[in-house]
Protein backbone atom coordinates (compact mmCIF):
# COMPACT_ATOMS: atom_id res chain seq x y z
CA UNK A 1 0.00 0.00 0.00
CA UNK A 2 1.18 3.49 -0.50
CA UNK A 3 2.11 5.27 2.89
CA UNK A 4 2.06 9.14 2.73
CA UNK A 5 4.17 11.55 4.10
CA UNK A 6 3.77 11.84 8.46
CA UNK A 7 4.61 15.60 8.68
CA UNK A 8 1.90 18.10 7.89
CA UNK A 9 0.50 19.57 5.03
CA UNK A 10 1.92 22.93 3.87
CA UNK A 11 0.25 25.49 2.08
CA UNK A 12 1.91 25.80 -1.57
CA UNK A 13 0.84 29.11 -3.30
CA UNK A 14 0.05 29.30 -6.88
CA UNK A 15 2.61 32.19 -7.71
CA UNK A 16 5.98 31.83 -9.83
CA UNK A 17 9.15 31.01 -7.92
CA UNK A 18 10.31 34.94 -8.26
CA UNK A 19 6.57 36.25 -6.42
CA UNK A 20 7.04 32.87 -3.66
CA UNK A 21 10.86 33.67 -3.17
CA UNK A 22 10.91 37.36 -3.08
CA UNK A 23 7.34 39.47 -3.13
CA UNK A 24 7.08 39.56 0.46
CA UNK A 25 10.67 40.43 1.46
CA UNK A 26 11.06 42.66 4.31
CA UNK A 27 12.90 46.08 4.64
CA UNK A 28 14.48 44.22 7.68
CA UNK A 29 15.73 41.02 5.33
CA UNK A 30 16.30 43.22 2.29
CA UNK A 31 19.31 45.04 3.77
CA UNK A 32 20.56 41.14 5.26
CA UNK A 33 23.28 39.49 3.29
CA UNK A 34 22.45 36.93 0.36
CA UNK A 35 25.28 35.81 -1.13
CA UNK A 36 28.93 35.76 -0.17
CA UNK A 37 31.42 35.15 -3.43
CA UNK A 38 34.14 33.21 -1.41
CA UNK A 39 36.71 33.78 -4.35
CA UNK A 40 36.54 37.95 -4.24
CA UNK A 41 34.95 38.43 -0.99
CA UNK A 42 31.87 40.62 -2.11
CA UNK A 43 29.22 40.61 -0.48
CA UNK A 44 25.35 41.23 -2.07
CA UNK A 45 22.19 41.96 0.09
CA UNK A 46 18.90 40.50 -0.64
CA UNK A 47 17.77 44.53 -2.09
CA UNK A 48 20.75 44.72 -4.32
CA UNK A 49 20.24 41.09 -5.39
CA UNK A 50 17.04 41.58 -5.97
CA UNK A 51 17.38 44.94 -7.97
CA UNK A 52 19.93 43.14 -10.00
CA UNK A 53 17.38 40.06 -10.79
CA UNK A 54 15.27 42.57 -11.99
CA UNK A 55 17.69 44.54 -13.96
CA UNK A 56 18.97 41.32 -15.76
CA UNK A 57 15.10 40.45 -16.65
CA UNK A 58 14.53 43.50 -18.09
CA UNK A 59 17.67 43.35 -20.16
CA UNK A 60 16.64 40.02 -21.81
CA UNK A 61 12.71 41.70 -22.15
CA UNK A 62 14.75 44.35 -24.35
CA UNK A 63 16.15 41.72 -26.10
CA UNK A 64 13.24 39.79 -27.12
CA UNK A 65 13.40 36.93 -24.53
CA UNK A 66 10.32 36.16 -23.17
CA UNK A 67 7.35 33.25 -22.09
CA UNK A 68 8.38 30.60 -24.57
CA UNK A 69 11.67 31.19 -25.04
CA UNK A 70 14.55 28.70 -23.30
CA UNK A 71 17.97 30.54 -22.34
CA UNK A 72 21.06 28.09 -21.71
CA UNK A 73 23.34 28.89 -18.44
CA UNK A 74 26.87 27.68 -18.32
CA UNK A 75 28.76 28.99 -14.90
CA UNK A 76 29.98 27.69 -11.67
CA UNK A 77 28.60 28.68 -8.78
CA UNK A 78 28.90 32.46 -8.13
CA UNK A 79 26.41 35.58 -7.11
CA UNK A 80 26.00 36.68 -10.73
CA UNK A 81 24.89 32.65 -11.41
CA UNK A 82 22.00 33.15 -8.63
CA UNK A 83 21.05 37.03 -10.73
CA UNK A 84 21.31 35.34 -14.40
CA UNK A 85 19.04 32.23 -12.90
CA UNK A 86 16.34 34.51 -11.39
CA UNK A 87 16.58 36.89 -13.81
CA UNK A 88 15.70 34.15 -16.89
CA UNK A 89 13.22 33.39 -14.82
CA UNK A 90 11.55 37.11 -14.19
CA UNK A 91 11.72 37.80 -17.78
CA UNK A 92 9.16 35.14 -18.52
CA UNK A 93 11.65 32.41 -19.78
CA UNK A 94 12.78 29.16 -18.96
CA UNK A 95 16.46 28.39 -17.72
CA UNK A 96 18.17 25.26 -19.10
CA UNK A 97 21.38 25.29 -16.79
CA UNK A 98 24.26 23.19 -18.32
CA UNK A 99 26.55 20.98 -16.48
CA UNK A 100 29.99 23.57 -16.35
CA UNK A 101 32.16 20.45 -17.28
CA UNK A 102 30.57 19.82 -20.75
CA UNK A 103 32.25 19.71 -23.51
CA UNK A 104 31.18 21.75 -26.59
CA UNK A 105 29.66 18.92 -28.55
CA UNK A 106 28.04 17.71 -24.60
CA UNK A 107 26.93 22.12 -24.63
CA UNK A 108 25.62 21.77 -28.59
CA UNK A 109 23.02 18.79 -27.61
CA UNK A 110 21.19 20.33 -24.77
CA UNK A 111 21.54 23.36 -26.49
CA UNK A 112 19.99 21.97 -29.68
CA UNK A 113 17.29 19.64 -27.39
CA UNK A 114 16.05 22.56 -25.64
CA UNK A 115 15.79 25.03 -28.44
CA UNK A 116 17.77 27.60 -26.44
CA UNK A 117 17.85 31.21 -28.23
CA UNK A 118 20.36 32.46 -25.77
CA UNK A 119 23.59 31.28 -23.96
CA UNK A 120 24.48 32.67 -20.90
CA UNK A 121 28.38 31.78 -19.57
CA UNK A 122 31.59 33.34 -18.30
CA UNK A 123 35.12 33.66 -19.16
CA UNK A 124 36.24 30.37 -18.33
CA UNK A 125 33.71 28.68 -20.05
CA UNK A 126 33.92 30.67 -22.91
CA UNK A 127 36.11 28.87 -25.20
CA UNK A 128 33.35 25.99 -25.24
CA UNK A 129 30.63 27.80 -25.00
CA UNK A 130 31.76 30.01 -27.99
CA UNK A 131 32.10 26.76 -29.95
CA UNK A 132 28.27 25.63 -29.36
CA UNK A 133 26.84 28.78 -30.15
CA UNK A 134 28.60 29.34 -33.33
CA UNK A 135 27.30 25.11 -34.56
CA UNK A 136 23.90 26.22 -33.64
CA UNK A 137 23.83 29.47 -35.05
CA UNK A 138 23.55 31.71 -32.11
CA UNK A 139 24.94 35.74 -32.85
CA UNK A 140 27.84 37.08 -30.71
CA UNK A 141 25.08 39.15 -28.62
CA UNK A 142 23.39 36.10 -27.91
CA UNK A 143 26.35 34.94 -26.06
CA UNK A 144 26.61 36.68 -23.11
CA UNK A 145 29.53 36.52 -20.95
CA UNK A 146 29.06 37.85 -17.71
CA UNK A 147 32.45 38.88 -16.60
CA UNK A 148 33.86 39.65 -19.92
CA UNK A 149 35.25 42.80 -21.25
CA UNK A 150 31.59 43.51 -23.14
CA UNK A 151 30.11 44.44 -26.22
CA UNK A 152 31.93 47.21 -27.71
CA UNK A 153 35.22 44.93 -26.93
CA UNK A 154 34.15 41.35 -28.26
CA UNK A 155 31.11 41.60 -29.34
CA UNK A 156 29.49 39.25 -25.81
CA UNK A 157 27.33 41.45 -23.37
CA UNK A 158 28.52 41.32 -20.01
CA UNK A 159 26.76 41.47 -16.54
CA UNK A 160 27.36 45.60 -16.71
CA UNK A 161 25.75 45.78 -19.94
CA UNK A 162 22.86 44.29 -19.12
CA UNK A 163 22.28 46.01 -15.32
CA UNK A 164 23.76 49.37 -16.10
CA UNK A 165 20.13 50.06 -18.56
CA UNK A 166 18.50 49.16 -14.88
CA UNK A 167 15.37 48.66 -17.18
CA UNK A 168 12.48 47.33 -15.66
CA UNK A 169 11.54 43.96 -15.33
CA UNK A 170 8.85 43.16 -17.52
CA UNK A 171 4.89 42.30 -17.27
CA UNK A 172 4.71 38.52 -17.74
CA UNK A 173 1.49 36.45 -17.44
CA UNK A 174 1.75 32.59 -17.28
CA UNK A 175 0.05 29.73 -15.26
CA UNK A 176 2.87 28.93 -12.52
CA UNK A 177 1.35 25.13 -12.64
CA UNK A 178 2.04 24.45 -16.11
CA UNK A 179 4.73 26.88 -17.66
CA UNK A 180 8.62 25.87 -17.34
CA UNK A 181 10.66 27.52 -14.89
CA UNK A 182 13.80 25.39 -15.25
CA UNK A 183 15.26 22.36 -17.78
CA UNK A 184 17.87 20.69 -16.42
CA UNK A 185 18.88 17.40 -18.04
CA UNK A 186 18.73 13.92 -16.38
CA UNK A 187 19.89 9.94 -17.97
CA UNK A 188 16.54 9.15 -15.32
CA UNK A 189 16.10 5.54 -14.79
CA UNK A 190 17.50 4.34 -17.91
CA UNK A 191 18.94 6.23 -21.09
CA UNK A 192 20.56 9.29 -22.84
CA UNK A 193 19.68 12.50 -20.94
CA UNK A 194 16.61 14.30 -21.46
CA UNK A 195 15.32 17.71 -20.79
CA UNK A 196 13.31 17.50 -17.41
CA UNK A 197 10.09 19.73 -17.58
CA UNK A 198 9.97 21.54 -14.06
CA UNK A 199 7.24 23.99 -13.86
CA UNK A 200 7.18 26.91 -11.35
CA UNK A 201 4.80 25.30 -9.41
CA UNK A 202 7.30 22.11 -9.16
CA UNK A 203 9.92 24.47 -7.98
CA UNK A 204 7.65 26.76 -5.29
CA UNK A 205 6.34 23.51 -4.35
CA UNK A 206 9.38 21.54 -3.21
CA UNK A 207 10.65 24.66 -1.24
CA UNK A 208 7.21 24.53 0.66
CA UNK A 209 7.78 21.20 1.29
CA UNK A 210 11.51 21.32 2.64
CA UNK A 211 11.14 24.47 4.58
CA UNK A 212 9.61 23.41 7.44
CA UNK A 213 12.18 20.11 7.58
CA UNK A 214 15.33 21.87 7.34
CA UNK A 215 14.69 24.47 9.85
CA UNK A 216 16.53 27.12 8.28
CA UNK A 217 16.87 31.01 9.88
CA UNK A 218 17.67 34.75 8.98
CA UNK A 219 20.78 33.59 11.20
CA UNK A 220 22.09 30.93 8.90
CA UNK A 221 25.30 30.70 6.77
CA UNK A 222 24.77 27.97 4.22
CA UNK A 223 28.11 27.09 2.85
CA UNK A 224 26.99 27.13 -1.34
CA UNK A 225 29.49 23.73 -2.93
CA UNK A 226 27.26 22.05 -4.69
CA UNK A 227 26.90 23.49 -8.27
CA UNK A 228 23.47 25.52 -8.84
CA UNK A 229 23.24 24.10 -11.81
CA UNK A 230 22.81 20.84 -10.64
CA UNK A 231 18.74 20.46 -9.21
CA UNK A 232 20.04 19.65 -5.53
CA UNK A 233 21.91 23.05 -5.59
CA UNK A 234 19.27 25.00 -7.40
CA UNK A 235 16.64 24.12 -5.03
CA UNK A 236 18.27 23.34 -1.66
CA UNK A 237 20.47 26.08 -2.02
CA UNK A 238 19.58 28.89 -4.42
CA UNK A 239 16.13 28.59 -3.52
CA UNK A 240 15.29 26.95 -0.34
CA UNK A 241 18.07 29.10 1.55
CA UNK A 242 16.94 32.33 -0.25
CA UNK A 243 13.72 31.54 0.93
CA UNK A 244 14.55 31.26 4.77
CA UNK A 245 16.48 35.02 3.88
CA UNK A 246 19.47 32.76 4.96
CA UNK A 247 23.15 33.83 3.68
CA UNK A 248 24.83 31.97 0.99
CA UNK A 249 28.56 31.35 0.92
CA UNK A 250 29.28 30.19 -2.19
CA UNK A 251 32.41 28.31 -3.34
CA UNK A 252 32.50 28.08 -7.10
CA UNK A 253 33.94 24.55 -6.73
CA UNK A 254 35.11 21.83 -4.48
CA UNK A 255 38.32 21.80 -2.79
CA UNK A 256 38.83 20.28 0.87
CA UNK A 257 40.91 22.98 2.32
CA UNK A 258 38.96 25.98 0.81
CA UNK A 259 35.65 24.19 2.19
CA UNK A 260 37.23 23.90 5.41
CA UNK A 261 38.56 27.27 5.57
CA UNK A 262 35.38 28.95 4.75
CA UNK A 263 33.16 27.36 7.02
CA UNK A 264 36.27 28.42 9.64
CA UNK A 265 36.31 31.59 8.39
CA UNK A 266 32.22 32.86 7.56
CA UNK A 267 31.09 30.57 10.64
CA UNK A 268 29.16 28.65 8.58
CA UNK A 269 25.69 26.76 10.29
CA UNK A 270 25.12 24.21 7.63
CA UNK A 271 26.45 22.53 4.99
CA UNK A 272 24.88 20.37 2.03
CA UNK A 273 27.36 17.71 0.49
CA UNK A 274 27.36 14.74 -1.60
CA UNK A 275 29.24 11.32 0.04
CA UNK A 276 32.65 12.00 -1.75
CA UNK A 277 33.03 14.72 0.63
CA UNK A 278 31.97 12.63 3.76
CA UNK A 279 34.55 10.43 2.78
CA UNK A 280 36.88 13.27 3.19
CA UNK A 281 35.59 14.55 6.00
CA UNK A 282 36.19 11.01 7.60
CA UNK A 283 39.41 10.33 6.62
CA UNK A 284 41.43 13.15 5.49
CA UNK A 285 44.16 14.19 8.27
CA UNK A 286 43.80 18.48 7.02
CA UNK A 287 39.94 18.51 8.72
CA UNK A 288 41.87 18.76 12.27
CA UNK A 289 43.50 22.09 11.46
CA UNK A 290 39.91 23.52 11.25
CA UNK A 291 37.65 24.93 13.78
CA UNK A 292 34.39 23.76 12.53
CA UNK A 293 32.65 24.07 15.62
CA UNK A 294 30.13 26.74 14.11
CA UNK A 295 28.18 23.84 12.12
CA UNK A 296 25.05 22.63 13.61
CA UNK A 297 23.64 20.56 10.43
CA UNK A 298 25.28 18.52 7.65
CA UNK A 299 22.98 16.98 4.94
CA UNK A 300 24.23 14.24 2.46
CA UNK A 301 22.53 13.63 -0.50
CA UNK A 302 22.46 12.53 -4.43
CA UNK A 303 23.76 8.99 -3.38
CA UNK A 304 23.21 6.40 -0.47
CA UNK A 305 25.44 7.41 2.11
CA UNK A 306 26.63 4.25 4.86
CA UNK A 307 26.17 4.37 8.38
CA UNK A 308 29.26 4.00 9.49
CA UNK A 309 31.11 6.03 7.23
CA UNK A 310 28.18 9.16 8.50
CA UNK A 311 28.61 8.05 12.21
CA UNK A 312 32.71 8.96 11.48
CA UNK A 313 31.75 12.31 10.23
CA UNK A 314 29.07 13.28 13.10
CA UNK A 315 31.73 12.28 15.60
CA UNK A 316 34.46 13.94 14.44
CA UNK A 317 33.06 17.11 13.40
CA UNK A 318 30.83 17.29 16.11
CA UNK A 319 27.42 17.99 14.44
CA UNK A 320 23.80 16.26 13.01
CA UNK A 321 24.67 14.21 9.72
CA UNK A 322 21.64 13.09 8.05
CA UNK A 323 20.23 12.29 4.65
CA UNK A 324 18.00 13.32 1.93
CA UNK A 325 16.54 11.93 -1.19
CA UNK A 326 15.57 12.90 -4.52
CA UNK A 327 16.28 13.05 -8.14
CA UNK A 328 16.00 15.90 -10.81
CA UNK A 329 12.28 14.36 -11.47
CA UNK A 330 11.58 15.20 -8.34
CA UNK A 331 12.20 18.86 -8.16
CA UNK A 332 14.57 17.33 -6.66
CA UNK A 333 14.28 16.37 -2.84
CA UNK A 334 11.29 13.24 -2.24
CA UNK A 335 12.22 12.50 1.22
CA UNK A 336 14.06 13.37 3.76
CA UNK A 337 15.33 14.01 7.51
CA UNK A 338 15.37 17.21 9.46
CA UNK A 339 18.41 18.18 11.39
CA UNK A 340 17.23 16.74 14.46
CA UNK A 341 16.56 13.17 12.89
CA UNK A 342 12.49 13.88 13.31
CA UNK A 343 12.32 14.03 17.31
CA UNK A 344 10.69 17.43 17.10
CA UNK A 345 7.52 16.87 14.63
CA UNK A 346 7.26 13.22 14.94
CA UNK A 347 8.92 12.55 18.16
CA UNK A 348 11.77 9.75 16.46
CA UNK A 349 14.55 10.09 15.14
CA UNK A 350 15.65 9.12 11.69
CA UNK A 351 18.48 6.47 11.79
CA UNK A 352 21.61 7.53 9.91
CA UNK A 353 20.78 4.65 7.36
CA UNK A 354 18.02 6.19 6.13
CA UNK A 355 17.04 8.68 3.91
CA UNK A 356 14.05 9.79 5.94
CA UNK A 357 10.49 10.43 5.32
CA UNK A 358 8.49 11.92 2.63
CA UNK A 359 8.18 15.07 2.33
CA UNK A 360 4.85 16.82 2.94
CA UNK A 361 1.93 16.37 0.84
CA UNK A 362 2.98 12.85 -1.08
CA UNK A 363 2.67 9.61 -1.05
CA UNK A 364 5.68 6.64 -1.59
CA UNK A 365 5.09 3.22 -2.51
CA UNK A 366 7.50 0.36 -2.36
CA UNK A 367 7.28 -2.34 -5.19
CA UNK A 368 8.47 -5.81 -6.17
CA UNK A 369 9.97 -4.91 -9.45
CA UNK A 370 9.68 -8.22 -10.56
CA UNK A 371 6.16 -9.19 -9.49
CA UNK A 372 4.91 -5.94 -9.13
CA UNK A 373 3.20 -6.53 -5.96
CA UNK A 374 3.19 -3.45 -3.58
CA UNK A 375 5.30 -3.98 -0.10
CA UNK A 376 3.72 -2.80 2.79
CA UNK A 377 5.60 -0.79 5.80
CA UNK A 378 6.18 -3.79 8.42
CA UNK A 379 4.94 -3.76 12.14
CA UNK A 380 8.75 -4.19 13.16
CA UNK A 381 12.35 -3.95 11.08
CA UNK A 382 12.56 -3.81 7.51
CA UNK A 383 10.37 -4.41 4.48
CA UNK A 384 11.53 -6.32 1.51
CA UNK A 385 13.37 -4.05 -0.80
CA UNK A 386 11.65 -3.04 -4.13
CA UNK A 387 11.82 -0.26 -6.16
CA UNK A 388 10.61 3.64 -4.42
CA UNK A 389 7.76 4.78 -6.54
CA UNK A 390 6.63 8.97 -5.94
CA UNK A 391 3.52 10.91 -6.09
CA UNK A 392 3.22 14.65 -5.35
CA UNK A 393 3.34 18.09 -6.52
CA UNK A 394 6.65 18.42 -7.05
CA UNK A 395 7.20 15.65 -9.75
CA UNK A 396 8.17 17.10 -12.99
CA UNK A 397 5.71 18.06 -15.58
CA UNK A 398 7.48 15.15 -17.89
CA UNK A 399 10.44 14.77 -20.23
CA UNK A 400 11.12 17.12 -22.82
CA UNK A 401 9.94 16.19 -26.06
CA UNK A 402 10.21 12.72 -25.17
CA UNK A 403 6.25 10.97 -24.20
CA UNK A 404 7.17 7.66 -24.27
CA UNK A 405 10.08 8.30 -21.88
CA UNK A 406 7.67 10.28 -19.32
CA UNK A 407 4.97 7.20 -19.91
CA UNK A 408 7.57 4.75 -19.01
CA UNK A 409 8.41 7.00 -15.89
CA UNK A 410 5.30 8.55 -14.69
CA UNK A 411 1.93 5.92 -14.63
CA UNK A 412 -1.43 6.65 -15.26
CA UNK A 413 -1.94 7.36 -11.35
CA UNK A 414 0.81 9.62 -11.05
CA UNK A 415 3.70 8.44 -9.22
CA UNK A 416 6.89 8.37 -10.45
CA UNK A 417 8.78 5.09 -10.73
CA UNK A 418 12.40 6.23 -9.27
CA UNK A 419 14.22 3.40 -10.43
CA UNK A 420 16.16 3.29 -6.76
CA UNK A 421 15.84 0.19 -4.85
CA UNK A 422 14.87 0.91 -1.23
CA UNK A 423 12.98 -0.92 2.03
CA UNK A 424 10.59 1.29 4.46
CA UNK A 425 10.63 1.09 8.23
CA UNK A 426 7.72 0.90 11.10
CA UNK A 427 7.50 4.38 10.70
CA UNK A 428 7.61 5.39 6.88
CA UNK A 429 11.71 6.06 6.93
CA UNK A 430 13.01 4.90 3.77
CA UNK A 431 16.38 3.39 3.11
CA UNK A 432 17.68 3.48 -0.37
CA UNK A 433 19.39 -0.16 -0.91
CA UNK A 434 20.72 1.01 -5.16
CA UNK A 435 19.82 1.97 -8.29
CA UNK A 436 17.70 -1.06 -10.09
CA UNK A 437 20.01 -0.27 -13.08
CA UNK A 438 23.33 -0.94 -11.36
CA UNK A 439 22.60 -3.83 -9.07
CA UNK A 440 24.99 -6.70 -10.13
CA UNK A 441 23.09 -10.46 -10.79
CA UNK A 442 25.56 -12.75 -9.94
CA UNK A 443 24.26 -15.98 -10.22
CA UNK A 444 20.86 -15.22 -9.79
CA UNK A 445 21.45 -13.31 -6.51
CA UNK A 446 20.87 -9.23 -6.55
CA UNK A 447 24.40 -7.51 -5.23
CA UNK A 448 24.10 -3.81 -4.47
CA UNK A 449 26.98 -2.02 -5.51
CA UNK A 450 26.41 0.73 -2.40
CA UNK A 451 26.63 -2.28 0.33
CA UNK A 452 30.40 -3.35 -1.44
CA UNK A 453 31.56 0.48 -1.25
CA UNK A 454 30.32 0.80 1.99
CA UNK A 455 32.01 -2.30 3.35
CA UNK A 456 35.70 -0.73 1.58
CA UNK A 457 35.33 2.62 2.58
CA UNK A 458 35.49 0.89 5.75
CA UNK A 459 38.99 -0.04 5.19
CA UNK A 460 41.62 2.41 6.95
CA UNK A 461 44.01 1.96 3.97
CA UNK A 462 41.05 3.10 1.03
CA UNK A 463 40.58 6.44 0.69
CA UNK A 464 37.38 5.92 -1.98
CA UNK A 465 36.23 2.71 -3.84
CA UNK A 466 33.29 2.13 -6.35
CA UNK A 467 32.07 -1.24 -7.35
CA UNK A 468 30.47 -2.52 -10.87
CA UNK A 469 29.58 -5.37 -12.49
CA UNK A 470 31.73 -7.23 -15.23
CA UNK A 471 31.74 -10.16 -17.32
CA UNK A 472 33.82 -12.77 -16.01
CA UNK A 473 36.04 -13.90 -19.06
CA UNK A 474 36.13 -17.16 -17.89
CA UNK A 475 32.24 -18.30 -16.41
CA UNK A 476 30.95 -15.46 -18.77
CA UNK A 477 29.29 -14.49 -15.49
CA UNK A 478 28.46 -10.91 -14.70
CA UNK A 479 31.13 -10.35 -11.05
CA UNK A 480 31.33 -7.65 -8.87
CA UNK A 481 34.80 -5.56 -9.39
CA UNK A 482 36.10 -2.85 -7.00
CA UNK A 483 38.17 -0.17 -8.12
CA UNK A 484 40.00 1.27 -5.27
CA UNK A 485 41.80 4.42 -4.07
CA UNK A 486 44.40 4.01 -1.37
CA UNK A 487 44.94 6.11 1.24
CA UNK A 488 47.72 8.60 0.27
CA UNK A 489 49.82 7.31 3.17
CA UNK A 490 50.78 3.66 4.35
CA UNK A 491 48.80 2.06 2.04
CA UNK A 492 51.43 1.31 -0.74
CA UNK A 493 51.04 -2.85 0.51
CA UNK A 494 47.63 -3.10 0.14
CA UNK A 495 47.47 -5.94 -2.39
CA UNK A 496 44.12 -7.24 -4.92
CA UNK A 497 44.09 -10.16 -2.48
CA UNK A 498 43.99 -8.02 0.80
CA UNK A 499 40.64 -6.38 -0.46
CA UNK A 500 39.17 -9.10 -1.66
CA UNK A 501 40.01 -11.02 2.06
CA UNK A 502 38.63 -7.75 3.61
CA UNK A 503 35.15 -7.92 1.59
CA UNK A 504 34.50 -11.68 1.90
CA UNK A 505 35.45 -11.61 5.81
CA UNK A 506 32.14 -9.25 6.17
CA UNK A 507 29.72 -9.77 3.29
CA UNK A 508 27.76 -13.52 2.30
CA UNK A 509 29.16 -15.77 -0.39
CA UNK A 510 27.90 -14.43 -3.20
CA UNK A 511 28.50 -10.88 -2.52
CA UNK A 512 32.40 -11.10 -2.39
CA UNK A 513 34.23 -8.55 -4.52
CA UNK A 514 35.87 -11.13 -7.42
CA UNK A 515 38.04 -8.29 -9.26
CA UNK A 516 40.10 -5.63 -8.38
CA UNK A 517 42.12 -2.31 -9.48
CA UNK A 518 43.91 -0.37 -8.32
CA UNK A 519 43.41 3.52 -9.80
CA UNK A 520 43.90 7.21 -8.48
CA UNK A 521 40.19 9.05 -8.62
CA UNK A 522 36.72 7.36 -8.54
CA UNK A 523 35.29 9.41 -11.34
CA UNK A 524 32.50 11.36 -10.42
CA UNK A 525 29.33 13.73 -11.48
CA UNK A 526 29.41 17.35 -10.42
CA UNK A 527 26.44 16.10 -7.97
CA UNK A 528 28.96 13.32 -6.38
CA UNK A 529 27.17 10.18 -8.49
CA UNK A 530 29.80 7.92 -9.30
CA UNK A 531 30.16 7.59 -13.44
CA UNK A 532 29.54 3.59 -13.48
CA UNK A 533 29.68 4.37 -17.15
CA UNK A 534 33.45 5.45 -17.58
CA UNK A 535 34.26 2.74 -15.06
CA UNK A 536 32.56 0.37 -17.31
Amino acid sequence: MSFASPFPQVQIPPTSLYDYLFADLSDDDADRVALVDTKSGAQTTYRDMIARIDAFAGALASRGVGVGDVVGLLAPNSSAFAVAFHGILRAGATATTINALFTAKDIVKQLTDSRATMLVTVTPLLPQAAEAAAEIGLDDERLIVLDGPGLDADGHPNAADLLDSALPPPNVTFDPATHLAALPYSSGTTGNPKGVMLTHRNLVANVAQIRPLQGMTTDDRILAVLPFFHIYGMTVLLNAALHARATLVIMPSFDLAEFLGNIAEHKCTHAYIAPPVAVALAKHPLVERYDLSSLRGIMSGAAPLDEDLGRAVADRIGCALVQGYGMSELSPVSHVAPFDGGRELLGTTAPLSSCGWTVPNAVSRIVDSETGAEIDPPASGLSDAGELWFKGPNVMAGYLNNAAATDETIDGDGFLHTGDIARVDSTGCVYIVDRLKELIKYKGYQVPPAELEAVLLSHPQIADAAVIGVQDPESGEEVPKAFVVKQSDGAAELTETAVMDFVAGQVAAYKKVRQVAFIDAIPKSASGKILRKDLK
